[in-house]
């Protein structure tokens, strides 16, 4: 039985000790540390994990992938483009022919926000449409538009009449 401000009487067992020296009360103080605690848990507990993920990250731009072929050397004339998949097949990227003997390839995915670029061979540059963004085929830079950060090169390498993509050098701040 119990009196009118709900106290339990003594002689209940299971909640007399509940709110006993404010026990269960939270205050500021405690929260806090509370919070700082957990969070240093999970702090430590992901070091290891973080420790992996920047080795990975930091060692992309040497990183050499399977050499993949892209197009026989005959089978391009200078000036003109192919479209091809590097390093996985979502990664989309596109290959010039400059001149005789020199080729370039970026990922053709635009560094403001990922629209395609395109090859435009009679005005000789690389241009997004999405918010007409332009880059110097030669470097891959921008010169036009919204995209502050160079196309990121796709190291290619001519071998027994055809080029093969070999890496993606990672652009650095």
């Amino acid at each position: 039985m119990r009196n009118k401000h709900n106290v339990p009487i003594k002689d209940d067992n299971y909640t007399h000790n509940i709110n006993r020296n404010n026990e269960r009360s939270l205050d500021r103080r405690g929260f806090m540390k509370t919070m700082v605690g957990a969070a240093g848990v999970f702090a430590v507990a992901s070091l290891p994990w973080g420790t992996l993920a920047a080795k990975e990250l930091f060692g992309l731009a040497d990183k050499e992938y399977p050499h993949k072929k892209i197009v026989d050397v005959n089978a391009i004339a200078v000036g003109d483009s192919v479209e091809f998949h590097f390093p996985s097949e979502h990664d989309s990227a596109i290959l010039i022919r400059l001149s005789q003997d020199r080729f370039v390839a970026y990922q053709n995915a635009c560094t403001h926000l990922r629209c395609p670029v395109y090859w435009v061979k009679d005005k000789n540059e690389m241009v997004c449409p999405c918010h007409h963004g332009k880059f110097d085929v030669q470097t891959g830079t921008p010169t036009a538009g919204p995209p502050r950060r160079p196309l990121p090169e796709v190291v290619v390498k001519v071998e027994d009449d055809a080029v093969f993509a070999v890496r993606v050098k990672r652009y650095e701040a």
